[in-house]
């Protein structure tokens, strides 16, 4: 696994449609892991709207997401840590809100598409760090939002297969353009 992308792939791509494997435990710490982490932030780093992303959305059928730090805050500080990412490994919804509202999606794997998807305003995540550290996160609207679309990636299901209406927009430029 040492060549591992860090371009994002688009509808169609096999990982993006499949169910992901979870981490095993004795991934967790090795080389190969750090590096699909480190492809993950590179490749969410370039996108100028990029709110998070998932292992299957640069190929890899693991199941870990990635927030932005412009989604969460800044620094994670329960670690201290400068990193602008929030790291979640094999993370499980444990809890949604019955209320529920329509909510504005775009994604980095689904260019140039948005859509009207109806989810749970608030949403509670169990998973692990980077590090193996397990901790659980609760949040409301937009954070509450990210879950859920990326836990979607990583049973296999894209924003348009839940969407209301979709309609094409012009997509942001990736900051390297």
């Amino acid at each position: 696994m040492c060549n591992i992308r860090s371009e994002i792939v688009q509808k169609g791509y096999p990982s993006l449609h499949t169910k992901a494997e979870p981490v095993r435990e004795d991934e967790f710490g090795t080389p190969e892991l750090l590096a699909i982490i480190a492809a993950m932030k590179k490749a969410l780093a370039g996108e100028e709207d990029g709110a998070a992303i998932a292992a299957p959305q640069i190929g890899i059928s693991k199941r870990i997401f990635v927030i932005a730090e412009n989604i969460f805050g800044p620094t994670h500080p329960k670690y201290g840590s400068k990193d602008p990412h929030l790291v979640f490994i094999n993370p499980e919804i444990t809890k949604l809100s019955k209320k529920t509202a329509i909510m504005d999606e775009g994604c980095l794997s689904v260019r140039g598409t948005y859509g009207n998807v109806r989810r749970a305003v608030g949403a509670t995540v169990s998973a692990r760090d980077e590090h193996g550290v397990p901790f659980i996160r609760g949040a409301g609207g937009l954070l509450a939002q990210v879950f859920q679309h990326e836990t979607d990636h990583l049973n296999g299901v894209l924003f348009i297969d839940r969407a209301l209406e979709t309609w094409d927009a012009e997509y942001p430029k990736r900051k390297s353009e």
